[in-house]
């Protein structure tokens, strides 16, 4: 096994602990999702546009809301993800409701390996790239996996929230992809007090690197869009400044919190 591999058993392990204390969070909101609530938020949706009859490739799906939330709007949804229990239950979900989503387990660079078909869309979402060491495999991998004149939807936590420490009190960590950040952290974004501390490896990765990856991949960047808030309160320290919004408190629309880009394959 080489480095990279044991990097991602770890992180699999991690994401297999996460899962068992996301899908029954209030940050998840189970109850309400299979009631028929949606998932996605705006940047998304108004990037995604009309879905239906399209065919989606969810990378980093987690366990599959949404993935589940495209396949209710008639597109036709196959959602990868790392973690074994979080592809599980997002299996037992699609079941549960009905849906004919299709879920694969496997890490994000080993994809076109695991799926055979290309796609329309090829969709990624929040806390995605941080987990992959080389971006320029991410952007090759959603390459490989669109159709000609496929489109690549991708809303991402900023760069600049990724430099900050934990209650964002200063700039610790590099905004370059420099090193592996090797972290071992109290519980999870949904509830930094569970029972869980576990380590876990990330990348950060500068906006050069994240488009240049793009564009060498053959994608035409369409839209680009940067944003002051998050949709979740994910973060330490942060105030709700609208319905949905977070921001730093402090730091209240002074920084980028996220962005949102659509590229098309030529």
């Amino acid at each position: 096994m080489n480095k990279e591999q044991e990097y991602f058993e770890v992180n699999r392990a991690l994401w297999n602990e996460k899962t068992k204390h996301h899908t029954g969070s209030e940050f998840y909101d189970m109850e309400g999702f299979l009631k028929g609530n949606t998932s996605l938020k705006e940047p998304e949706l108004e990037l995604l546009g009309d879905v239906k009859g399209k065919s989606i490739l969810h990378l980093q799906c987690h366990f599959g809301q949404d993935s589940l939330s495209l396949a209710r709007m008639g597109a036709k949804v196959t959602g990868t993800d790392i973690s074994d229990d979080a592809i599980a239950y997002a299996q037992k979900i699609n079941e549960d409701l009905g849906l004919d989503a299709t879920f694969v387990r496997a890490d994000t660079y080993s994809v076109p390996d695991a799926v055979n078909e290309q796609f329309d869309i090829v969709f990624a979402s929040y806390g995605v790239i941080g987990w992959l060491p080389d971006m320029q495999r991410f952007a090759d991998v959603v390459a490989k996996m669109l159709k000609p004149g496929g489109q690549f939807v991708f809303v991402e936590f900023h760069p600049v929230i990724w430099m900050y420490d934990y209650e964002f009190k200063q700039p610790t960590y590099y905004y370059f992809n420099r090193e592996p950040i090797i972290e071992e952290l109290q519980g999870t974004y949904t509830d930094r007090n569970v029972d869980m501390k576990m380590k876990e490896i990330g990348w950060n990765h500068d906006f050069g690197e994240v488009l240049q990856s793009l564009l060498d991949a053959g994608l035409k960047l369409e839209r680009f869009n940067e944003f002051d808030y998050a949709p979740y309160k994910c973060f330490n320290n942060v105030v709700e400044v609208a319905d949905g919004k977070w921001q730093i408190r402090g730091m209240e629309g002074k920084i980028p919190m996220m962005y949102s880009l659509r590229a098309a394959k030529e």
